[in-house]
């Protein structure tokens, strides 16, 4: 059994492909078709997902960890959760682990799962997420692209049980807002053809955003009535994001609501109009509109040549998006998918094609019919390249370009700096930006096994490639002897194998209701 897992930063989901070959969102064990991204922390054997756990963030906040996907990539979750420090991957295969245990209740034993990512996710966060799954004791068969996930779980929509949409392709923007990340898609839809044609996002936007803008504009007006901030006291604040979070939900169908702040004693509410809320977070929404104006832009298209606007993403649900997207587009929004399961049957999509293609290379019986031949082709979210030196300065020595057609690879000849060097560091970066320091360092690629006596400015030729998945992988040849040197990124972030298994170990021990 292979599922898909939206692993998202409010809101997680999974879904399968059932006898038919069509996806479906499996619920939890609760009968919740999505499962908030949050843990509470008992004690060191026990652990809470869910919704238990965002309630208890209301009366012991420092034992619940949540938005744990912000933090992905990063050495640490950022704060103590029940008085120890986590590891982001740790904590999100808590989740994982949770989101299995739910399913396999239904649908028997899971070992392989296919796992959304932000399509800006870097290659530090994309092998981070990878980790997770593994920590979770999953055999993670790829990752894929959250939009490009929802466009394909579109796709069968639009022609369900029989062929992958009609011959005529279709151009789809993704226009993807979730709790934490955002994220804009070009694709182009074929009949057994899925395309990415460009991507742009933002992996500090989301949902929360909206919701600080008015825990802020509440915060503000009660510590100048009562002379006290709310944001300083850990249940005070925890309760007051979960109001506004109410808010902002409860905005999307009426035009007033009130938000209650209680701290210190005091108490005051404040009368907050959708209007009120449009105005609090404009640059917000400015920031997604400029993004799915720059991606049509460089993929050298006109809004007439978009042929549909497809929302996903919980936050989509705000009624300001759909006003912002009118005004640009010139088109409705289609909302014909529900936006916060679309990306997890989109990934059982993925994975069903995946094992389809698996099944026919390895001459299997088994695999649907409609999956066997559909093409998918995503692109690269960052420029991937080196860093070099030229003169006093250290530069990005571009490779693979931004919104490259996947898998891909560059060489590229570099020389040896002295006499009898057995070994070159390569640097390996992701970013636009000329100078080095302001690119995002994949890590230190080695590449060893030279021969003892080559001469300074001896050729060594790297070869670097990005995965269909978006992983870098690096190779490169010794063009003195011709033989191949081996090259192994050494992420300085990263989690080593052995570091997996011992987190493993202690998720297996762990008891997660």
């Amino acid at each position: 059994m292979i599922v898909g897992i939206d692993l998202g930063t409010t809101y997680c989901a999974v879904s399968h492909l059932d006898e038919r070959g069509r996806p479906v969102t499996i619920p939890n064990r609760d009968g919740e078709i999505l499962t908030p991204s949050a843990i509470y922390l008992a004690n060191d054997e026990q652990a809470v997902v869910g919704q238990p756990a965002l309630d208890m963030a209301l009366e012991q906040p420092d034992r619940v960890a949540m938005l744990i996907k912000r933090r992905m990539g990063l050495p640490d979750y950022g704060r103590l959760v029940a008085g120890r420090v986590f590891r982001p991957e740790t904590l999100s295969a808590v989740i994982l682990r949770k989101l299995v245990m739910d399913a396999e209740a239904q649908v028997g034993p899971i070992t392989q799962a296919v796992i959304t990512v932000p399509a800006y996710f870097d290659d530090t966060r994309r092998k981070a997420t990878q980790d997770a799954g593994r920590i979770a004791g999953l055999d993670v068969l790829d990752i894929i692209d959250e939009p490009s996930a929802a466009a394909l779980a579109y796709t069968f929509q639009v022609s369900p049980g029989a062929d992958v949409l009609a011959d005529t392709p279709r151009t789809v923007l993704v226009y993807d807002l979730g709790g934490g990340t955002f994220d804009v898609t070009l694709v182009k839809l074929g009949r057994k053809r899925f395309q990415v044609l460009g991507i742009e996002g933002d992996v500090r936007l989301g949902g929360k955003d909206w919701d600080d803008r008015l825990v802020n504009h509440v915060a503000d007006q009660f510590q100048k009535q009562f002379g006290t901030d709310p944001r300083e006291d850990a249940q005070s604040i925890a309760m007051l994001q979960s109001a506004a979070e109410r808010a902002k939900r409860t905005l999307s169908k009426v035009e007033q609501t009130t938000v209650t702040c209680a701290h210190g004693g005091y108490k005051l509410s404040v009368p907050v109009t959708r209007n009120e809320f449009d105005n609090l977070t404009r640059d917000l929404l400015l920031r997604t509109r400029l993004t799915a104006q720059q991606v049509v832009d460089e993929a050298k298209l006109t809004w007439e040549q978009v042929d549909k606007v497809l929302l996903v993403g919980g936050s989509t649900h705000m009624l300001m998006c759909h006003k912002m997207l009118r005004d640009l587009t010139g088109k409705e929004a289609d909302r014909s998918l529900a936006v916060s399961e679309v990306v997890a049957r989109g990934a059982a999509v993925h994975a069903g094609i995946a094992a389809a293609r698996q099944a026919k290379e390895k001459g299997l019986p088994g695999g649907a019919e409609i999956l066997n031949d559909v093409v998918e082709i995503s692109v690269n979210a960052h420029s991937l390249g080196v860093e070099i030196r030229t003169g006093d300065e250290r530069v990005n020595n571009k490779l693979v370009p931004k919104n490259t057609q996947l898998p891909a690879a560059v060489s590229r000849v570099y020389f040896t700096a002295k006499d009898y060097q057995s070994k070159v560091r390569v640097r390996v970066l992701q970013g636009e930006a000329h100078q080095a320091v302001a690119c995002i360092p994949v890590g230190e690629c080695w590449i060893d096994g030279l021969p003892p006596d080559l001469p300074k400015g001896a050729p060594v030729q790297v070869r670097c490639g990005v995965a269909a998945n978006g992983l870098i992988e690096v190779m490169a040849l010794d063009m003195t002897s011709g033989r191949m040197a081996r090259a192994e990124i050494h992420r300085s972030g990263g989690l080593s194998v052995e570091d997996i298994a011992k987190e493993a170990e202690w998720v297996k021990q762990l008891q997660i209701q």
